[in-house]
């Protein structure tokens, strides 16, 4: 497994160092890589997608579960030392009879690649996959955003991301932490904070506290709504400017039926954004249609 002791020579003997633009921290002990591989239910045979794999410490213990797991990472650099760390692993484990199978290395940008097809690609007769990784900080709620509006295979998610990210992400709308992001969460997906991660476990050490946040994706919508698409259009609207009400907010998407879509839909044109469920925002919608 990779410790911080083994982490810090890799990156010395291949002269790398962690990429602060990237969000880069590694994950640097065994025992919280294990954690996450349990809380997330990985098994024999299961699919999982990693993004932002690093160095491996998570990889290692999600193959340790028997699973098949695609490793996707943005740093072709870190990528190729990855490939090492999982041929000498298994080497290890298989006394010196290697079988990497288990483990695919992808280079690419999670929020570019068409991730859809790279699974299809990957396994054609799997129809879920799991995503279990530990993201970089500056792109995790995106990453999961497109993963819950692009990716339908992937049924469940479990990733580490910075406490603050975690408790957006989780927010239930209608509450003073509502935003755009969990409230498009809650239309996919059921999520919770499902543990605390210590900053003690990377490197380098981040000066944040992590969570983990679980993500099952819910079989159809918990609202019915003529278009997402235009849903959230009314919900972004309603966020950029959260301070003011929404007879004001939903102005550019609504025009000058803004008063009348409001009273028809039951919402107060004197309320704010983070006020609405996420029943008010689909009767928005449904009233605007």
């Amino acid at each position: 497994m990779v410790t911080a002791a083994t982490l810090r020579t890799l990156l010395d003997e291949h002269g790398l160092r962690a990429n602060k633009a990237l969000g880069q921290h590694f994950l640097a002990d065994p025992n919280t890589a294990r954690r996450i591989a349990r809380l997330a239910e990985i098994g024999p045979g299961d699919r999982v997608l990693e993004i932002g794999p690093g160095l491996g410490s998570l990889t290692l213990a999600l193959v340790e579960t028997g699973a098949h797991v695609l490793a996707l990472e943005l740093d072709r650099r870190i990528a190729a030392v990855l490939k090492e760390v999982v041929r000498d692993a298994l080497a290890l484990a298989n006394d010196g009879d290697v079988d990497a199978s288990g483990v695919v290395v992808v280079v690419g940008d999670a929020l570019e690649l068409d991730i859809d097809s790279l699974l299809v690609e990957a396994d054609p007769q799997a129809r879920e996959w799991v995503s279990v990784s530990n993201l970089p900080y500056n792109v995790a709620a995106p990453i999961v955003i497109r993963v819950l509006e692009a990716v339908p295979r992937i049924t469940r998610l479990l990733v580490m991301v910075q406490r603050e990210v975690a408790e957006r992400l989780v927010a239930a709308p209608g509450t003073r932490a509502a935003s755009a992001v969990s409230a498009k969460v809650a239309y996919y997906a059921s999520a919770r904070i499902v543990g605390a991660v210590s900053p003690a476990v990377f490197v380098p050490r981040p000066r944040v506290d992590s969570a983990l946040v679980r993500f099952d994706r819910r079989a159809t919508p918990p609202v019915v709504v003529p278009s997402s698409d235009a849903l959230f259009d009314l919900v972004r609207a309603g966020f950029a400017q959260r301070r003011k009400m929404l007879r004001r907010s939903l102005r550019p998407v609504l025009g000058e039926r803004t008063d009348v879509v409001l009273e028809d839909a039951g919402v107060a044109p004197t309320a704010r954004a983070e006020t609405l469920t996420l029943d008010d925002w689909a009767a928005l919608a449904r009233t605007a249609a």
